[in-house]
């Protein structure tokens, strides 16, 4: 994987694109994707952004996202894409995998594949250019440098300005997090001089629900939340009933695991959902636990140091047993 910059030349001639993120994308994911599809079409090329999976509703409002193509819903359309680009741009994800049945299709297209991208252990010899940097408070931060070190700079506009607002506000935590570096707000004032306004974004973004989330999340915390004092750690759990009677589609679940690190105490907040073919894992620490190494060693995932998914395909009852049985292992750590 040749570093980005060396890409840079390549960007004033037009070329069929195709833009791609990981599965049931996130704000991030979503927003690093629009902000850079509406740069390249401002250099003249020809952009499709595809989804390997359908999105939360509450990215809806995104300028572009209507024009945004659902892999899993219009396969062969999204493969003819794919088989005919020329550039293919991956977002916010380090692995091929991450994309699920896109991962096939986009090992074997022909064309130049760049990655951008803030995950620990990118699969380097999947791409032929790219970025890795996990001191990046998000991908979103990543494409605005890409697009300021590119030399193009002055094509930063509102619209531009939104997608990458969304993104860098939800993966530092509306800049609460450790990665909310000094660049971070040096960024967002570049943002709100290009026309950002970014109320309208968090309103978007946070208060944009409907009535049953709030029932659900209520329900989760008093009936499906367990606090292991021992180990400084809270555990959620939801079942695939829970997900039926409270109708919780994608992206009613994000957050959530974050109101475990609210306890006072807490340094370790994990929740797993009963999905259909899996179990899921979202894990947040607060510190120096490193959730990625956990991830990875016991759950098949992985992420950032304090923020971190993982899969099982044992039970709902299995997962949440097997996470108690290692958790032994990590009590002197999270003192």
């Amino acid at each position: 994987m040749q570093p980005i910059e060396h890409f840079y030349p390549q960007l004033d001639t037009p070329a069929k694109t195709v833009i791609t993120m990981h599965q049931k994308p996130d704000g991030d994911a979503m927003g690093s994707a629009l902000g850079l599809y509406h740069f390249l079409v401002a250099l003249g090329s020809e952009v499709t952004v595809i989804s390997p999976t359908n999105w939360a509703d509450f990215l809806n409002w995104m300028p572009g996202v209507k024009k945004v193509v659902d892999f899993e819903n219009q396969r062969e359309k999204a493969k003819g894409i794919i088989d005919a680009a020329e550039r293919i741009f991956c977002l916010d994800f380090n692995v091929l995998h991450r994309t699920k049945h896109m991962e096939q299709p986009l090992a074997q297209a022909k064309a130049v594949k760049l990655l951008i991208d803030h995950h620990e252990q990118p699969q380097r010899e999947a791409f032929n250019y790219g970025i890795s940097d996990t001191g990046k408070s998000s991908t979103c931060e990543m494409v605005y440098d890409f697009i300021i070190k590119s030399g193009h700079g002055g094509l930063l506009n509102e619209t531009i300005a939104e997608c990458l607002y969304t993104g860098l506000m939800t993966d530092t935590g509306s800049f609460r997090f450790p990665s909310t570096t000094a660049s971070v707000h040096r960024m967002v004032a570049h943002l709100k001089d290009s026309g950002l306004k970014h109320t309208p974004v968090h309103e978007h973004i946070y208060d944009n629900f409907l009535e049953n989330r709030l029932r659900f999340i209520g329900f989760a915390l008093l009936h499906r939340m367990e606090v292991l004092y021992d180990y400084n750690t809270a555990l959620m759990y939801i079942t695939r009933e829970d997900l039926v009677k409270y109708d919780i589609k994608t992206g009613d679940t994000e957050g959530l695991v974050n109101y475990l690190l609210t306890i006072s105490g807490i340094r370790f907040g994990a929740i797993v959902v009963d999905r259909s073919e899996e179990r899921k894992w979202s894990f947040r620490s607060k510190g120096y636990f490193d959730v990625n190494a956990f991830a990875r060693r016991h759950f098949e995932g992985g992420g950032h140091m304090n923020a971190a998914g993982g899969r099982s395909s044992e039970s709902l009852q299995e997962t949440v047993k097997k996470f108690k049985e290692v958790l032994t292992e990590y009590q002197i750590q999270l003192q």
